[in-house]
């Protein structure tokens, strides 16, 4: 995937690679950076919102084919369903959010449609995907890469951000992208992004990622706050 990209990316550059069938390793640039902070400071959050602006503006149209953002359907963007399916799966998420079910599986169900269009994006970006120079954002880790709308990217962030305190909707609404977004496309995907996150996070833990269903679960209850603040 690196070796795709334009040369003129922010992205670590690809110096060799090794595949023998079963391993494959990579040699990719030393990037001399440091990851956002956590809890988001606001002067680095909007760096890096500023440059995921030009990066969108770069990727539109996409430079290379990649499989459309649809086919994340197939790979969890379909959480709502699966727990509407089997709401007894959905107990320990509570009582207030199983007897919301049916409604944002309906929703969810719209999200591919909504997610469609032409541009290149990252399709996992969190603070540990991005690294601050002294003179630019440099974006890594590129294997999710999809063909989507250009906002994705940030709705796609912005829950981790708004976990820690951040508002969601304020960042939302100063990106260029977004400000061009049809806002119950914006709520379908993000109630799609919800629904991975929560029904991920009910999930037995994989082995030796014990503490990842709880970082899912918290950014999932974000993403919901952000979800009920678009939908009244």
């Amino acid at each position: 995937m690196l070796s795709a990209l334009p040369p003129d990316l922010p992205v670590p550059g690809l110096l060799g690679s090794y595949d023998d069938g079963d391993w494959v390793a990579l040699v990719v640039e030393d990037v001399d950076g440091e990851m956002p902070a956590e809890p988001w400071r606001p002067a680095e959050l909007a760096r890096v919102v500023e440059a995921m602006a030009r990066l969108a503006d770069r990727l539109t149209p996409t430079p290379i084919a990649r499989p459309p953002i649809a086919t994340m359907d197939e790979h969890g963007f379909r959480g709502w369903r699966t727990l509407a399916a089997d709401p007894s799966a959905a107990a320990p998420l509570g009582p207030a959010v199983t007897a919301r079910l049916d409604q944002l599986a309906a929703i969810e169900e719209g999200w591919t449609a909504a997610a469609e269009g032409g541009s290149l994006v990252h399709g996992d970006l969190r603070a540990d995907n991005i690294l601050l120079t002294p003179h630019e954002v440099v974006f890594v880790d590129w294997p999710h890469a999809r063909v989507g709308a250009p906002w994705l990217d940030l709705l796609f962030l912005l829950p981790s951000a708004a976990a820690t305190g951040t508002d969601p909707e304020e960042v939302w609404s100063a990106f260029p992208p977004a400000r061009a977004a049809d806002p119950d496309a914006v709520t379908a995907v993000l109630v799609a992004l919800t629904g991975f996150f929560l029904h991920q996070s009910v999930l037995p833990p994989p082995q030796n990622l014990e503490r990842v269903r709880a970082f899912q679960r918290v950014q999932g209850e974000a993403a919901l706050r952000w979800v009920d603040a678009r939908l009244h």
